[in-house]
């Protein structure tokens, strides 16, 4: 017959031994799932700006000339956005850095613009483009396909120009931009208006969808819907403004 030490010894062993199965049964049930990869709803559609050769002054030309109403309107589209001194700014897709002159004033000594791209030469631009141009400011990040890059909580507002249609991963980018606007900041959409039977058809054959469909998309990712912005001036082009809770 087993001593009384022994039976004592061996209920320990089975009790830790039962305790250390629990707590692993407990860790694997709580494990997170891996998040599945999001397919491209675009393939390919930011190649060119990825490219080692990209003529940065034909770009310019393209964004910063009299025929992109963008340009011509950008003045109406800044005060649109109600900006005030000691905000910081996203600039997402910030390109030739149209709007970074004017987001660097508005937001003051006290304010911050992040300028994030994914286009190395578009980086390397506006690098170029900040120096020349005093715009102290201004902060490059550069951006992935899938992410904004973004530390969290650190935007009052976030402005998409032209761009929301080359989000090549838009559940995942939506994700990031959910994450870095600080809670009660803003989200700002300016696209082009895709309208079968009246818009052009580079319109309609460069976007993958009209506004109806972003707004869905921007909505199902958490951004709540505040109102469509009129702006004097935008004929192809519509600006939405959602809040992050």
């Amino acid at each position: 017959m087993p001593s009384a030490n022994t039976i004592l010894h061996n209920a320990l062993s089975i009790s830790w031994l039962g305790l250390l199965c629990l707590a692993l049964a407990c860790s694997n049930s709580t494990e997170a799932p891996s998040k599945p990869e999001e397919a491209s709803v675009r393939p390919g559609v930011n190649k060119r700006f990825l490219a080692e050769d990209l003529d940065v002054g034909q770009f310019v030309e393209i964004f910063e000339g009299e025929s992109r109403e963008v340009f011509v309107q950008r003045e109406r589209v800044v005060e649109a956005l109600a900006l005030s001194p000691g905000m910081t700014i996203a600039d997402i897709g910030a390109g030739t850095g149209l709007f970074l002159p004017d987001f660097d004033r508005e937001v003051g000594s006290e304010g911050q613009v992040y300028a994030v791209e994914i286009s190395p030469k578009f980086l390397e631009h506006l690098r170029e483009r900040s120096e020349r141009e005093g715009l102290s400011r201004v902060e490059l990040v550069e951006g992935l396909e899938d992410s904004v890059e973004l530390p969290t909580a650190s935007v009052d507002l976030a402005f998409v120009c032209d761009t929301y249609h080359h989000f090549e991963y838009p559940l995942s980018t939506l994700a990031s931009l959910y994450a870095a606007i600080r809670p009660g900041g803003s989200l700002v959409i300016l696209d082009f208006d895709r309208i079968p039977g009246e818009s052009s058809d580079w319109v309609m054959e460069h976007l993958r969808a009209g506004k109806e469909v972003f707004r869905r998309e921007i909505e199902s990712a958490g951004f709540r819907f505040e109102r469509e912005v009129p702006v004097e001036g935008l004929q192809e082009n519509y600006v939405l403004r959602f809040r992050r809770p």
